[in-house]
């Protein structure tokens, strides 16, 4: 007597070969090119590449916010000198650049 799971597996054997000889199949096949053929034109990534890009991003978001954060120490702007000089409720004005660098902007804000 023939089991259940080899007669099951036999009858989707031969379901799968009769798609695939007939026109059902011919339209998968079609089908299949086409978005392939679309999905090349419209410039998409692979989920991977996404992966990637989104942690490259967060290491330089990472890193310009410390940037930004040690800029701000070196310009006074967060010492505890400049806060303790500086009355209540005023801000302290961020430390010009010397005169004699023309390399550097003037407004850093």
């Amino acid at each position: 007597m023939v089991n259940r799971n080899e007669w099951v597996e036999d009858f989707q054997k031969n379901i799968s070969e009769l798609i695939a000889r007939s026109p059902a199949g011919d339209i998968e096949r079609n089908i299949k090119a086409f978005m392939s053929q679309a999905f090349s034109r419209m410039d998409l990534v692979t989920r991977e590449e996404f992966d990637i890009q989104a942690q490259l991003l967060e290491r330089a978001i990472q890193r310009i916010t410390a940037l930004e954060s040690r800029l701000d120490q070196l310009e006074g702007r967060h010492s505890p000198v400049a806060r303790a000089a500086a009355p209540m409720g005023e801000a302290v004005p961020p430390v010009e650049p010397a005169a004699t660098d023309p390399g550097l902007p003037r407004d850093l804000n």
